[in-house]
Protein backbone atom coordinates (compact mmCIF):
# COMPACT_ATOMS: atom_id res chain seq x y z
CA UNK A 1 0.00 0.00 0.00
CA UNK A 2 3.11 2.29 0.28
CA UNK A 3 2.50 3.62 -3.14
CA UNK A 4 -1.39 4.53 -1.97
CA UNK A 5 0.12 6.27 0.95
CA UNK A 6 2.22 8.18 -1.27
CA UNK A 7 -0.25 9.60 -3.88
CA UNK A 8 -2.00 10.45 -0.76
CA UNK A 9 0.82 12.82 0.51
CA UNK A 10 1.48 14.07 -3.06
CA UNK A 11 -2.30 15.06 -3.30
CA UNK A 12 -2.03 17.02 0.12
CA UNK A 13 1.71 18.41 -0.83
CA UNK A 14 0.07 19.80 -4.34
CA UNK A 15 -2.87 21.51 -2.18
CA UNK A 16 -0.28 23.36 -0.16
CA UNK A 17 1.75 24.17 -3.11
CA UNK A 18 -1.25 26.01 -4.59
CA UNK A 19 -2.14 27.36 -1.83
CA UNK A 20 1.51 28.66 -1.91
CA UNK A 21 1.34 29.24 -5.44
CA UNK A 22 -2.16 31.39 -5.22
CA UNK A 23 -2.40 35.21 -6.82
CA UNK A 24 -0.84 36.77 -4.03
CA UNK A 25 2.42 36.14 -4.99
CA UNK A 26 2.26 37.83 -7.68
CA UNK A 27 0.90 41.54 -5.57
CA UNK A 28 4.68 42.16 -5.57
CA UNK A 29 7.25 43.49 -7.55
CA UNK A 30 8.98 39.96 -7.25
CA UNK A 31 6.11 38.34 -9.50
CA UNK A 32 8.30 37.44 -12.34
CA UNK A 33 10.74 35.61 -9.96
CA UNK A 34 8.28 34.29 -8.26
CA UNK A 35 6.83 32.88 -10.91
CA UNK A 36 9.89 31.36 -12.13
CA UNK A 37 10.32 29.67 -8.46
CA UNK A 38 6.79 28.18 -8.41
CA UNK A 39 7.05 27.06 -12.11
CA UNK A 40 10.04 24.92 -10.78
CA UNK A 41 8.36 24.04 -7.52
CA UNK A 42 5.67 22.48 -9.56
CA UNK A 43 7.55 20.93 -12.10
CA UNK A 44 9.09 18.76 -9.22
CA UNK A 45 6.13 17.83 -7.56
CA UNK A 46 4.29 16.69 -11.17
CA UNK A 47 7.28 14.61 -12.35
CA UNK A 48 9.01 13.20 -9.55
CA UNK A 49 5.29 11.44 -8.72
CA UNK A 50 4.29 10.79 -11.77
CA UNK A 51 7.36 9.07 -13.19
CA UNK A 52 7.40 7.47 -9.96
CA UNK A 53 3.73 5.71 -10.37
CA UNK A 54 4.05 5.52 -14.22
CA UNK A 55 7.22 3.05 -13.88
CA UNK A 56 5.69 1.68 -10.92
CA UNK A 57 2.25 0.68 -13.27
CA UNK A 58 4.35 1.12 -16.71
CA UNK A 59 0.88 1.66 -18.08
CA UNK A 60 1.46 4.54 -20.62
CA UNK A 61 -1.64 6.88 -19.31
CA UNK A 62 -0.75 6.53 -15.22
CA UNK A 63 0.54 10.23 -15.40
CA UNK A 64 -1.89 11.68 -16.86
CA UNK A 65 -4.05 9.97 -13.99
CA UNK A 66 -1.99 11.07 -11.36
CA UNK A 67 -2.23 14.55 -12.35
CA UNK A 68 -5.92 13.98 -12.15
CA UNK A 69 -5.70 13.64 -8.77
CA UNK A 70 -3.32 16.40 -7.97
CA UNK A 71 -5.94 18.73 -10.26
CA UNK A 72 -8.92 17.69 -8.13
CA UNK A 73 -7.30 18.25 -5.03
CA UNK A 74 -6.11 21.80 -6.04
CA UNK A 75 -9.86 22.24 -7.17
CA UNK A 76 -10.68 21.36 -3.69
CA UNK A 77 -8.16 23.49 -1.94
CA UNK A 78 -9.15 26.55 -4.58
CA UNK A 79 -13.33 25.79 -3.21
CA UNK A 80 -12.33 25.85 0.37
CA UNK A 81 -10.34 29.37 -0.53
CA UNK A 82 -13.19 30.50 -2.20
CA UNK A 83 -15.94 29.66 0.81
CA UNK A 84 -13.60 31.46 3.00
CA UNK A 85 -14.82 34.75 1.22
CA UNK A 86 -12.01 34.93 -1.03
CA UNK A 87 -13.16 36.04 -4.78
CA UNK A 88 -12.64 33.03 -7.18
CA UNK A 89 -9.58 34.62 -9.08
CA UNK A 90 -7.75 34.96 -5.85
CA UNK A 91 -6.31 31.68 -6.05
CA UNK A 92 -4.82 30.29 -9.43
CA UNK A 93 -4.45 26.49 -9.55
CA UNK A 94 -1.69 25.29 -11.49
CA UNK A 95 -2.41 23.14 -14.47
CA UNK A 96 -0.83 20.00 -14.53
CA UNK A 97 -2.64 17.38 -16.70
CA UNK A 98 -1.35 18.59 -19.97
CA UNK A 99 2.18 18.21 -18.59
CA UNK A 100 1.61 14.83 -17.78
CA UNK A 101 -0.19 13.71 -20.47
CA UNK A 102 3.24 14.93 -22.51
CA UNK A 103 4.89 12.69 -19.97
CA UNK A 104 2.83 9.29 -20.76
CA UNK A 105 3.41 10.71 -24.69
CA UNK A 106 7.25 10.35 -24.19
CA UNK A 107 7.05 6.61 -22.17
CA UNK A 108 4.50 5.60 -24.86
CA UNK A 109 6.48 6.86 -27.71
CA UNK A 110 9.43 5.07 -27.06
CA UNK A 111 8.13 2.03 -26.00
CA UNK A 112 8.43 2.21 -22.48
CA UNK A 113 12.47 3.18 -22.26
CA UNK A 114 13.18 5.12 -18.55
CA UNK A 115 16.50 6.94 -20.27
CA UNK A 116 14.16 8.58 -22.65
CA UNK A 117 11.74 9.09 -20.36
CA UNK A 118 13.78 10.81 -18.05
CA UNK A 119 15.56 12.89 -21.00
CA UNK A 120 12.52 13.83 -23.50
CA UNK A 121 9.62 13.43 -20.60
CA UNK A 122 11.33 15.88 -18.40
CA UNK A 123 12.49 18.24 -20.82
CA UNK A 124 8.51 18.13 -22.20
CA UNK A 125 7.15 18.36 -18.40
CA UNK A 126 9.78 21.50 -17.46
CA UNK A 127 9.15 23.42 -20.72
CA UNK A 128 5.30 22.93 -20.92
CA UNK A 129 4.41 23.84 -17.80
CA UNK A 130 5.31 27.50 -17.30
CA UNK A 131 3.92 27.97 -20.07
CA UNK A 132 0.39 26.26 -19.16
CA UNK A 133 0.58 28.20 -16.24
CA UNK A 134 1.51 31.69 -17.79
CA UNK A 135 -1.63 30.87 -20.35
CA UNK A 136 -4.19 30.69 -17.20
CA UNK A 137 -3.28 33.59 -15.69
CA UNK A 138 -3.78 35.64 -18.15
CA UNK A 139 -7.21 34.35 -18.68
CA UNK A 140 -8.02 34.93 -15.54
CA UNK A 141 -8.86 39.14 -13.89
CA UNK A 142 -5.86 41.05 -13.01
CA UNK A 143 -4.73 39.93 -9.29
CA UNK A 144 -3.87 43.73 -8.67
CA UNK A 145 -6.88 44.41 -9.52
CA UNK A 146 -8.68 41.83 -7.82
CA UNK A 147 -6.70 42.44 -4.59
CA UNK A 148 -8.32 46.24 -4.12
CA UNK A 149 -11.21 45.40 -4.70
CA UNK A 150 -11.63 42.91 -2.58
CA UNK A 151 -9.63 44.13 0.29
CA UNK A 152 -9.07 41.98 3.66
CA UNK A 153 -8.46 43.35 7.31
CA UNK A 154 -7.46 39.91 8.23
CA UNK A 155 -4.64 39.52 5.55
CA UNK A 156 -1.02 38.96 6.74
CA UNK A 157 1.83 42.00 5.91
CA UNK A 158 3.21 39.45 2.74
CA UNK A 159 0.12 39.10 1.29
CA UNK A 160 -1.08 42.99 1.34
CA UNK A 161 -0.78 44.37 -2.30
CA UNK A 162 2.12 46.05 -3.17
CA UNK A 163 2.29 48.31 -6.76
CA UNK A 164 4.46 46.58 -9.11
CA UNK A 165 7.76 48.34 -10.23
CA UNK A 166 6.71 47.99 -13.57
CA UNK A 167 9.63 47.17 -16.00
CA UNK A 168 11.89 47.04 -12.93
CA UNK A 169 12.70 42.84 -14.33
CA UNK A 170 12.43 42.59 -17.99
CA UNK A 171 13.03 39.23 -18.57
CA UNK A 172 10.43 36.87 -19.70
CA UNK A 173 9.23 34.48 -16.47
CA UNK A 174 7.75 31.83 -18.83
CA UNK A 175 11.36 31.78 -20.87
CA UNK A 176 12.93 31.13 -17.56
CA UNK A 177 11.33 28.93 -16.12
CA UNK A 178 11.26 26.99 -19.13
CA UNK A 179 14.70 27.06 -19.34
CA UNK A 180 15.50 26.10 -15.80
CA UNK A 181 12.40 23.37 -15.59
CA UNK A 182 13.76 21.38 -18.22
CA UNK A 183 17.08 21.23 -17.18
CA UNK A 184 15.74 20.41 -13.47
CA UNK A 185 13.34 18.24 -14.82
CA UNK A 186 15.19 15.39 -16.34
CA UNK A 187 16.90 15.25 -12.86
CA UNK A 188 13.45 15.36 -11.02
CA UNK A 189 12.16 12.47 -13.32
CA UNK A 190 14.99 10.03 -12.37
CA UNK A 191 14.76 10.64 -8.84
CA UNK A 192 11.44 9.44 -9.92
CA UNK A 193 12.89 6.46 -11.25
CA UNK A 194 14.55 5.52 -8.86
CA UNK A 195 12.37 5.73 -5.83
CA UNK A 196 11.55 2.04 -7.79
CA UNK A 197 14.52 0.69 -7.04
CA UNK A 198 15.39 1.68 -3.46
Amino acid sequence: YTHYLFIVVVAVNSTLLTINSGDYIFYTDWAWTSFVVFSIANTLMTIVGAVYYLTFTGVPGTATYYGLIMQVYTWVAKVAWFALGYPVDFIVHPMWIPSCMLLDLAYWATKKNEHSLIFFGGVLVGMSMPLFNMVQLMLIADPLETAFKYPRPTLPPYMTPIEPQVGKFYNSPVALGAGAGAVLACTFAALGCKMNTW
